[in-house]
């Protein structure tokens, strides 16, 4: 029983982790946050183009869409990426969640 207690207090801790470099805050009833992809600003030029790709879950059962950078790039029409962001949705804990890449270049 100890070991099922520690396996899900370990597994609840690792789901709040991201990938992304840094994490704004997040709300459980609601959250809108946008945040940097990347880290690296010396130099950084954001470019004349923006592009954005998506994707969406529902009941944390189901989830569809491509957030990916590609995609986002094509939306935008860009050629040369520059720079990337992102934005997270959430809305009562996980009943409806959003996230979206931006994508910005020439």
């Amino acid at each position: 029983m100890k070991k099922l207690l520690a396996t899900t207090v370990v597994a609840l801790l690792l789901a709040g982790c991201t990938t992304a470099p840094f994490q704004p805050s997040t709300g459980a009833l609601y959250n809108d946050t946008k945040a940097p992809l990347q880290l690296d600003y010396e130099n950084t030029d954001l470019g004349h183009k923006v592009g954005s790709a998506s994707s969406h879950s529902f009941l944390g059962l189901f989830a569809f869409g491509d957030n990916s950078i590609q995609a986002g790039a094509k939306d935008g029409g860009i050629k040369t990426i520059k720079h990337t962001d992102y934005e997270f949705v959430n809305v009562f804990f996980g009943l409806f969640t959003k996230t979206t890449v931006y994508v910005y270049g020439d």
